[in-house]
């Protein structure tokens, strides 16, 4: 990767070695690198996934709807190690063709239905299972604009700020200035929302809080990417107020937990197949 200022651009752009954490996963096409089936459990709910911010979205999801007593919501969680290219399976890339976690297969009717990207996964077993999302409007209307909000605003975090404050091989000003406003501006867009109600999108706890919080709750509370001195996180209060809030949840914690690999040995259950592993 050149580090040059002077750098233009070659009229066709060709791959290059660009070093980082993820360099060695990192290609210009789609589809699978190997033959490999994916496990299938006892449950009609299979996930594929890792404990990134967008994985923990779901399996909250999925541990809060057991927590009201929605039996069917059971499911076995599968650790998809993406550092090691395992979303580039065959078995993965039938289910997901963008081979990004989380991915989701319901085998609870005649035929299987597979379910990828994030916001999809939430949105449809909250309508599965009633929960989470309100039928009428315009409540349900705010809930799928703030879920919208965050699908759209984090790759600006992420794979922005993110990438460059933590990720890229060398330091450079102009993307990490550039991103750290971008993630300022949003967390204040939250805080401003999040002044005048309880949840973001109103009184009702909803699939957008649960959203929304891996991302931008977890960069307030648990110093994401190291960069929380960086950002002056604690200059939002009421984000820090709700995502406080939402981390004393017990179905936000145990979900967090679920096909982790991070953290203190016992926050991380690799793999969930029922509700003994996180007990």
């Amino acid at each position: 990767m050149s580090q040059d200022t002077n750098y233009v651009p070659p009229a066709v752009w060709a791959p290059t070695t660009s070093g980082g954490t993820f360099a060695s996963i990192n290609r210009p096409v789609a589809g699978p690198t190997h033959d490999l089936a994916l496990p299938v459990g006892e449950h009609p709910l299979q996930l594929y996934s890792l404990g990134t911010p967008n994985g923990q979205k779901v399996t909250i999801l999925l541990e809060e709807l057991l927590a009201l007593g929605h039996a069917g919501a059971e499911y076995d969680a599968w650790l998809i190690r993406i550092g090691e290219g395992a979303q580039f399976s065959s078995g993965f890339v039938d289910i997901n063709p963008n081979s990004k976690i989380p991915a989701l297969v319901d085998r609870s009717g005649a035929a299987p239905v597979r379910v990828f990207e994030s916001g999809s996964i939430l949105v449809y077993l909250a309508e599965k299972f009633g929960a989470f999302l309100p039928a009428t409007q315009p409540a349900r209307a705010e809930v799928l604009n703030w879920l919208f909000w965050q699908m759209g605003s984090a790759p600006f975090v992420g794979g922005g700020f993110g990438h460059f404050y933590a990720y890229a091989p060398v330091k450079l000003q102009y993307p990490i200035d550039r991103y750290a406003m971008e993630a300022k501006r949003q967390l204040d867009v939250l805080d401003r929302q999040l002044a005048t109600h309880r949840y973001v999108a109103g009184d009702e706890y909803t699939i957008a809080d649960m959203a929304i919080w891996p991302w931008y709750g977890c960069l307030v509370i648990d110093n994401l990417y190291e960069a929380g001195e960086f950002l002056a996180v604690q200059d939002y209060r009421h984000v820090r107020r709700w995502a406080d809030e939402l981390a004393a949840r017990p179905a936000v914690a145990r979900g967090r937990r679920v096909n982790r690999l991070r953290g203190a040995p016992e926050e991380q259950v690799p793999e969930r197949h029922s509700a003994a592993d996180l007990d």
